[in-house]
């Protein structure tokens, strides 16, 4: 919706016989040029495997204490109360990996933004600095297909990379 706003502005100016410069990146290349990107995503990669191996134990011993309740339960070696306490315990013990599940998930939302937003921040300021320098009045994603059509000499992309030293 933000694209076609800026794109229903950019039509209006055009056709208001103001002579407008614009032009288009592609983020998705120009991220994946940044050496920091790299290493940001593979320390998000590690966090991810560390939180998610302690997970993963958490639902082997729920499968375990369930396998063990089952085999108790076919043998006929449990008592009716023993098997209600189990089975409450095996429930909480559930309840709590779907909490953790979430946890994992905040936890990976905020690192994102922590190894990222200096990463994005810095690009910004870089598109900043190079539409200003170049008089462009709107400078328009390419990577989130919402460009149509646009003329190989509009890319900024290149200019963006020269401004951040890639």
């Amino acid at each position: 919706m933000k694209q076609i706003i800026l794109l229903a502005i950019g039509l209006a100016l055009s056709t208001t016989g103001f002579s407008q410069k614009f032009g288009y990146c592609n983020s998705n290349l120009l991220l994946a040029a940044i050496p920091e990107v790299k290493a940001a995503d593979s320390d998000l990669q590690a966090f991810q495997t560390q939180l998610t191996k302690k997970g993963q134990d958490m639902v082997k011993a729920l499968q375990d204490k369930a396998a063990d309740l089952d085999r108790r339960k076919k043998a006929g070696t449990i008592a009716p109360k023993e098997e209600e306490s189990l089975t409450a315990t095996l429930q909480a013990d559930q309840e709590k990996i779907g909490a953790y599940e979430k946890e994992v998930y905040d936890k990976l939302a905020q690192k994102r933004e922590l190894l990222y937003k200096p990463i994005l921040d810095r690009v910004n300021t870089a598109m900043d600095a190079v539409a200003k320098d170049n008089g462009f009045m709107l400078v328009f994603d390419a990577s989130n297909q919402m460009l149509l059509y646009a003329d190989e000499s509009l890319d900024v992309t290149k200019l963006v990379k020269a401004k951040l030293g890639i």
